[in-house]
């Protein structure tokens, strides 16, 4: 089964808020598993056109599907209900 959602969160080594964004974002992989989500982790100096491309302008972002979703750490609530409109499609 291929993944249906890719969440990509950016983040820097200097950033002091990225690892509550990783746990935050490893639970929701977890809890839709690992078929429905596909996860990566991006240092946004490694990554920078990309992220200049998606508008990433601090870190923590997190994107999903490409299209930067949340430019801050947003609830377990949060993300899960995203994730779960994404997944019911149009």
């Amino acid at each position: 089964m291929a993944h249906s959602i890719t969440i990509e969160l950016f983040s820097a080594s200097a950033c002091n808020r990225c690892g509550e964004a990783k746990k935050r974002v490893q639970a929701i992989v977890e809890e839709f598993g690992e078929d429905a989500v596909l996860y990566r982790e991006l240092d946004v100096l490694e990554e920078l056109d990309y992220a200049v491309s998606l508008g990433v302008l601090t870190t923590p972002a997190i994107a999903i599907n490409g299209e930067l979703v949340f430019t801050a750490i947003p609830s377990l609530k949060r993300m899960r209900d995203e994730l779960q409109k994404r997944l019911a499609g149009p």
